[in-house]
């Protein structure tokens, strides 16, 4: 009977660490209290938990193959504008397709082969949209969150810009929502907000993050600038100040003047001015470059067939349509110019 047992329980940890095709896996989603931590899994469609003290040093929690590395420091909100960045890559709207970030990551080593920074003292910018749409979005933000630590260490900086879609998500609008999402929801028996609250330890993660950066002499933004920005004087500051002030609506105060504005069409999460009419001229893009003193804007959100430039490159589009879970491109950046990064790891100058 005992060997049975034993057989038994062999099958179950086999087939819980071995993900097989159609069955439902998702998480961690990780709890964070004052004295008791607690993790929650789906695995083979069966809820498992794990409670665990705060954690004083780096933690690798685990279950049917989906892990999540807990740094013991608490998120923070990183800075808006670096200088002297060796390197930069830049990718968006990976939307749930964790496939095709880990391939292009690995085939331009910013990661190496197990998954691990790889990219030095470099900068990775995800102009945001990590959510909805595909079904892999929890490993995508895990893998985010590692490789955000782990950069740190090397001198190097990952930045996760906030897109439309995590706005979305945190506020509680799911129309864009997986359908297996949907399912996770029902076995925890929370929503989506609920799992990426501000007690969550992902959830406090992306609630510090920003909805643009200044790279050397390149601004990026999910969905862009509108030209009313420069023209009104605003800082960076005081765009990303007044932006993550009011991201979640029900724990922040009501959108009013600037906010309201920043989080409608024209903000800078939703804008597509720079493709679509009615569309920004010539002078208007000179005028932002001018005023926040760039040379390269560069946006997510408008779908593009691959990495490409606009305005004689002074507008770089990064959305290469990676939702579609076919194929993507990543934009790379370094003292020899700007290059399309394919996936087989071959570079196409922009």
């Amino acid at each position: 009977m005992r060997s049975m047992l034993l057989w038994a329980g062999a099958i179950l940890l086999a087939a819980c660490s071995d993900p097989q095709p159609g069955e439902l896996f998702d998480g961690p989603y990780v709890f964070a209290e004052d004295d008791q931590w607690q993790a929650l899994w789906v695995c083979q469609g069966q809820v498992k938990s794990y409670s665990f003290p705060p954690p004083e040093d780096t933690l690798h929690i685990e279950k049917c193959g989906l892990g999540a590395s807990l740094p013991e420091e608490q998120a923070s909100r990183p800075d808006l504008q670096y200088q002297n960045a060796s390197r930069i890559a830049a990718i968006s709207d990976i939307h749930g397709q964790f496939g095709l970030l880990d391939q292009l990551l690995k085939a331009h080593r910013i990661v190496d082969e197990n998954g691990r920074w790889h990219f030095s003292d470099g900068h990775l910018v995800v102009v945001g949209d990590v959510f909805d749409r595909g079904p892999q979005v929890t490993e995508s933000l895990w893998y985010l969150y590692r490789l955000d630590s782990q950069a740190r260490k090397a001198g190097g900086r990952v930045h996760l810009l906030l897109g439309n879609h995590e706005v979305m998500v945190l506020n509680g609008d799911l129309r864009y929502l997986h359908d297996k999402y949907q399912e996770i929801e029902t076995l925890l028996g929370k929503t989506q907000a609920e799992l990426y609250g501000d007690g969550m330890v992902l959830g406090a993660w992306l609630r510090t993050r920003n909805v643009l950066v200044k790279i050397n002499d390149m601004l990026f933004a999910h969905g862009g600038l509108h030209p009313k920005l420069a023209e009104d004087g605003l800082t960076l500051e005081q765009i990303n100040d007044e932006f993550t002030a009011h991201l979640v609506e029900q724990e922040d105060s009501l959108r009013q003047g600037l906010a309201r504005y920043l989080h409608k069409s024209d903000g800078p999460i939703w804008y597509r001015g720079y493709f679509e009419p009615p569309q920004a001229s010539e002078a208007e893009i000179d005028l932002l470059l001018a005023h926040f003193g760039v040379k390269h804007l560069v946006v997510g959100h408008t779908t593009q067939e691959q990495v490409s430039g606009f305005f004689d490159n002074q507008i770089i589009a990064v959305d290469s349509g990676i939702k579609r879970g076919r194929s993507g491109e990543i934009l790379l950046v370094g003292p020899d110019g700007l290059y399309r990064g394919l996936l087989d790891g071959s570079k196409v100058s922009l």
